[in-house]
């Protein structure tokens, strides 16, 4: 399988093509399907059609991912009791419900404001994973407060409430429009507990990129699929690809006439 590559088109189709038990990490950051706007996506389905689809991806990741692999998914309070679900139907193993608490919230006008996404964190065996544990571990209360001799000196495994900050639009780190750029401090921690190097890891929703920057950047090889070609160049020029279309012009003159009708 050619890996180190960046797929312009629908992710269940691209996945599909794939082999079987070929990547060893998953990270997903679907749509939340809360309205936001994307160029070409409709992000207002039905709710049928929304946890439709959302097992229709997660049955292909699971099929990619190798025994001993491990997905993560980030999704918003609306969905995120139907991932859960859907992953243990998969036949997945729940580790954690992440909660990534980050600063400059989403304001609201009638409602409190959206601090907050969920990191769903499973594995595809029971008992065999990668965790890393000594490549993201932080200072303990112990260690920084009470110096308590009895510590770890490399410090504590992180909590399951994370905090770190927004890509907001006037960030260096922001690229182009996209509603959601996930930081890549975040990605970071997930992929140096939950891989190695060598391994390979998959983002069926490419977005911005920052799966692929940062797995690359940590010697790990990656995959991933965008459908919407503005965003699809944006990763291109972040990991200084050259552009190669992995769709057909009658497949992408598809995905047009369906998203039109879908919008």
């Amino acid at each position: 399988m050619e890996v180190d590559k960046v797929y312009l088109g629908d992710c269940v189709k691209i996945m599909k093509t794939l082999p079987n038990k070929s990547v060893d990490l998953v990270f997903a950051d679907p749509p939340f399907n809360i309205g936001l706007k994307y160029d070409v996506y409709n992000d207002n389905l039905s709710y049928e059609k929304y946890y439709k689809w959302s097992e229709e991806w997660v049955k292909e990741a699971c099929r990619l991912l190798k025994n001993s692999g491990a997905i993560y998914v980030a999704i918003g309070d609306e969905f995120a009791a139907e991932l859960n679900i859907i992953l243990k139907r998969r036949g997945f193993y729940f580790r954690n419900w992440i909660v990534w608490h980050y600063t400059f919230g989403q304001n609201q006008r009638k409602k409190f404001t959206r601090a907050h996404t969920h990191i769903l964190y499973f594995t595809k065996d029971k008992a065999r994973f990668t965790f890393n544990d000594k490549h993201i571990r932080v200072p303990s209360a112990r260690q920084l407060v009470y110096k308590d001799k009895r510590a770890n000196p490399l410090g504590k495994i992180p909590d399951d409430v994370w905090q770190f900050s927004r890509i907001c639009g006037t960030f260096k780190e922001r690229l182009g429009r996209h509603p959601c750029q996930m930081p890549e401090s975040l990605l970071e921690r997930i992929i140096s507990v939950s891989s190695n190097e060598g391994d390979t890891v998959l983002d069926p929703f490419g977005g911005t990129g920052t799966t692929a920057a940062v797995a690359k950047k940590l010697k790990r090889h990656f995959i991933t699929m965008e459908i919407s070609e503005e965003y699809y160049d944006i990763i291109l020029r972040r990991l200084n690809l050259r552009r190669v279309k992995s769709v057909s012009e009658d497949e992408e003159e598809e995905q047009r006439t369906l998203f039109a009708v879908l919008r």
